[in-house]
C-alpha cells in the first residue's frame, strides 16, 4: 500500500508539472533582495565546494601558464597620446590580422578604455592576457571612404590619442595634424582598410567613422587570441615582449 501512494503521489507531481509548464504567465513572488544575500555570514558548503574545486584545479593550471615574457611593464594612461600599452596591443593584433589579410592599412584595434590591464615586467601568464583583454571581441575589417577616416582621424584627435598602429600623426587643438598612414600622406579621395574590433566598428567608445563602410568583413579572430597568438610566437623566436614610445602619436 505504502509503494502505490508513492507512485500516485509522483503521477500526481509529474502531472500538474506539465500543466504549469504549459502556462504562459510567470509572476513575481517575491521582490525582497535581502533574503538571498551572499556575503561572508554565509557558511561555506562543502558540497558546493567539491563540486567546482576540480574545475577550479583546471582553470588555474591552464591560466597560470607562462606564454611568453616582458622585458618591462606595459602600462597605459589616459592621458596621454600614446603608452607602451597602447603600441604593444596595437602592433600585435595588427601584425596578427596581416597574416590573414596583408592589404590592411591601419589598425585602432581598441580604445584606451578597452585596454583594462597593465601587462608585468616578467613571466607573462595566460591569465594576463585575459585580464588585459576579457571581452569576446572579433576582428573586423572594413573598407571606408577617405571621408569616413578622416573622421576617424578626427574622434582620435579629439579624444587625445588611441591605440593605432600603422599610423602616424600630431594632434594640435584637439585636431589631426600631417596624418601618415603606412608611411604616406592621408589621401581622402581614397579608400583604406582598417583593422578594429567588432566592438569599435558597432560604435562603442562612441568611435567615429564606422558607421557606413564600403565593406565590412570578420577576420574569425578574436583580439584576444591574435595578442596571446603574438606573444607565444615571439617567445617561440627567443624574444621577450616589449614596446617603445616611437612618436606615432604626439600632441602639440
Amino acid at each position: 500500500m505504502k509503494i502505490v501512494i508513492k507512485l500516485e503521489t509522483i503521477l500526481v507531481l509529474y502531472l500538474l508539472t506539465i500543466l504549469w509548464s504549459c502556462k504562459s504567465h510567470y509572476a513575481l513572488v517575491s521582490s525582497d533582495r535581502g533574503k538571498y544575500s551572499i556575503d561572508s555570514q554565509v557558511p561555506v558548503d562543502s558540497s558546493i565546494v567539491k563540486t567546482y574545486w576540480p574545475y577550479k584545479e583546471q582553470m588555474d593550471a591552464k591560466m597560470n601558464q607562462v606564454i611568453g615574457h616582458c622585458a618591462k611593464e606595459l602600462t597605459k594612461s589616459y592621458d596621454l597620446p600614446e603608452t607602451l600599452l597602447g603600441n604593444f596591443f596595437s602592433d600585435a593584433v595588427l601584425a596578427e590580422g596581416k597574416k590573414i589579410d596583408p592589404s590592411i592599412d591601419f589598425a585602432i584595434p581598441s580604445t584606451k578604455g578597452g585596454m583594462r590591464n597593465s601587462l608585468p615586467k616578467g613571466d607573462i601568464h595566460l591569465s594576463n592576457v585575459f585580464e588585459l583583454m576579457p571581452f569576446e571581441n572579433e576582428m573586423v575589417v572594413l573598407k571606408l571612404k577617405g571621408s569616413d577616416v578622416e573622421e576617424l582621424l578626427n574622434f582620435i584627435a579629439r579624444s587625445g590619442g588611441q591605440p593605432v598602429a600603422g599610423l602616424r600623426m600630431t594632434i594640435e587643438s584637439q585636431k589631426p595634424v600631417n596624418p601618415l598612414i603606412n608611411g604616406q600622406p592621408f589621401d581622402k579621395n581614397r579608400t583604406y582598410l582598417i583593422l578594429t574590433s567588432d566592438y569599435v566598428a558597432n560604435g562603442g567608445d562612441h568611435v567615429g567613422g564606422f558607421k557606413d563602410p564600403l565593406e565590412r568583413r570578420s577576420l574569425g579572430l578574436k583580439i584576444r587570441d591574435a595578442l596571446i597568438n603574438f606573444i607565444r610566437t615571439t617567445t617561440d623566436a627567443g624574444k621577450d615582449i616589449n614596446a617603445e614610445l616611437d612618436g606615432r602619436i604626439t600632441k602639440i
